[in-house]
């Protein structure tokens, strides 16, 4: 984990908390990116839901929070909300390019 600073004021935290929702937005839209990508090699919808590899990115997720001292079952959450969110514009993009 980051060097966390203790913090005064919940002015503090919250520019912090600021900040890392503009990295956090940032990584997301690069995510989104290699995700449209993705779209382009699967050939059917199964390939898009992929429920094994979603199986193996929660599992690897949860042991990275648990590494960096997070909460696995807020990372799990979080990941799942977020693939579900990906999973469904992969499929939009996959419609549009497979007709």
């Amino acid at each position: 984990m980051r060097d966390v600073q203790q913090c005064r004021d919940l002015s503090e935290v919250r520019q912090h908390i600021d900040r890392i929702d503009r990295e956090i937005v940032a990584t997301l839209a690069e995510r989104g990116y290699y995700v449209h990508q993705a779209a382009g090699f699967k050939r059917n919808e199964q390939e898009v839901k992929a429920p094994q590899r979603v199986k193996q990115v929660i599992e690897r997720v949860r042991t990275m929070a648990e590494e960096q001292q997070g909460d696995p079952g807020v990372v799990e959450q979080v990941y799942r909300a977020m693939i579900a969110a990906f999973i469904e514009a992969e499929m939009h993009t996959h419609r549009n390019n497979h007709g």
